[in-house]
């Protein structure tokens, strides 16, 4: 029964947290709201979740929310000096495709994800047999660093958390 009310408890979870952060405090109406919205977000969406995304190292995810934390921050600095001390013909922008190790879809939408929200990159595509991501990059003076640390950073950890 409890399965069936909760669907997806983790997600549910993270709707709370998020809502109740995006309110600016606890308050009890921001937390009620939370609480219906994890409550009915996860069951409105169940029909497109055949199966729960299993985690497989939770502490992992930890590591990787911290490690996208610190590369957010050091990106936003990074882009910023790019805008206001380099000359935009100087920049050297282009598009690299990453080759994926990982088939789960959970991994890399949040692969996909994590590379647009880090300042000065943004995921564009996923190859149709969801084995190479295409990125485009501010400034790259060398792609295969680029995707090296891609893979190491990201992808190898996404690996770990979903399987």
């Amino acid at each position: 029964m409890l399965a069936r009310l909760f669907p997806h408890p983790l997600l549910s979870l993270v709707i709370v947290a998020v809502w109740v952060l995006l309110a600016n405090g606890p308050a009890a109406s921001s937390l009620a709201m939370g609480l219906l919205l994890g409550l009915v977000l996860p069951l409105l969406t169940r029909p497109f979740w055949p199966e729960r995304p299993r985690v497989r190292a939770p502490l992992t995810v930890i590591e990787y929310g911290l490690i996208v934390l610190f590369d957010i921050c050091v990106a936003n600095l990074q882009v910023a000096y790019l805008i206001l001390f380099r000359r935009p013909e100087s920049l050297r922008s282009r598009f690299v495709v990453v080759p994926l190790d990982t088939r789960v879809p959970e991994a890399i939408v949040t692969l996909a994800g994590t590379i647009t929200m880090t300042p000065g990159t943004v995921s564009c595509d996923v190859s149709a047999d969801g084995r190479a991501l295409l990125v485009h990059a501010l400034d790259v003076d060398d792609p295969d660093r680029l995707v090296a640390t891609i893979k190491g950073r990201y992808e190898r950890r996404l690996v770990e958390i979903f399987g």
